[in-house]
């Protein structure tokens, strides 16, 4: 594989294609209120997943960025009260953001295909499948990289200053896994405690977010002897949804 296929559609398996076209139990999970998150394993063909996989680490991986936030010392040397805790979101991960223009890291995703099959009408379809919610085709793009050791802390994606996005909006995962990986997890919130767990680690797994909860992803880790292909790469597409708009019955005009 040189490139990635112009339309997501390409790369799923039969369930993905059912899915995609309404016929799968998952449709409308998240919006029935089952979850705010539902991660789906096997819905990318796994030998298309595979390459995929390999072009990325061929081509953008030396291209990647390292972002790296720590838990801030102050959070404990500048405590004045007991029990007063207060953890800002936290993260180590390498990425590419897809919307600079300036970083090679965004031109070398186009060059390959990855950002116009994120935006792909049909990548914004099986969202819409999964949220039950039509969705704006045009949204941001991102890839993510873990390594051994790599996570995000709880944080809940929330934007009240983004008025698009201050009620709502999605994300859509693929997830692309290197041999070494071991496990990962994502734990999110269910009334108000971090209770749930699913499992993130299987390539070819595609998840959705109806964002803003609480949630986080585990620490990376690697089989015994492997970390060399530890990496779990991660093809992000951000999707607002479209306005809905109230139902509206024409007021008769009276004729002489």
């Amino acid at each position: 594989m040189k490139r990635f296929p112009p339309e997501f559609e390409d790369l799923l398996t039969p369930r993905g294609r059912r899915l995609l076209a309404g016929r799968d139990p998952a449709c409308g999970a998240i919006a029935e209120g089952r979850a705010p998150f539902v991660a789906l394993p096997g819905l990318v063909d796994a030998r298309k997943a595979e390459a995929c996989r390999r072009l990325l680490e061929a081509r953008l991986l030396p291209h990647l960025t390292l972002m790296e936030d720590p838990i801030p010392p102050e959070t404990i040397t500048r405590m004045e009260r007991d029990y007063d805790e207060w953890l800002p979101k936290t993260v180590r991960v390498r990425t590419a953001l897809l919307e600079s223009a300036r970083a090679r890291s965004s031109r070398v995703a186009a060059e390959l295909g990855v950002t116009a099959m994120l935006k792909s009408a049909s990548a914004v379809a099986l969202a819409a499948a999964l949220t039950g919610r039509p969705l704006r085709r045009e949204g941001g793009a991102q890839v993510l990289c873990y390594g051994p050791g790599d996570y995000s802390g709880p944080h809940n994606d929330h934007h009240p200053e983004e008025p698009d996005a201050a009620g709502g909006y999605v994300d859509l995962h693929v997830s692309l896994v290197g041999p070494g990986v071991a496990h990962q997890w994502l734990v999110y919130a269910r009334s108000g405690h971090l209770s749930e767990i699913v499992p993130v680690h299987e390539s070819g797994t595609v998840t959705a977010y109806r964002l803003p909860f609480w949630h986080y992803t585990t620490p990376l880790v690697a089989r015994p002897r492997r970390a060399a292909t530890a990496r779990r790469w991660v093809l992000l597409s951000t999707l607002l949804f479209e306005p809905i708009t109230p139902n509206c019955t024409p007021r008769r005009v009276a004729t002489p």
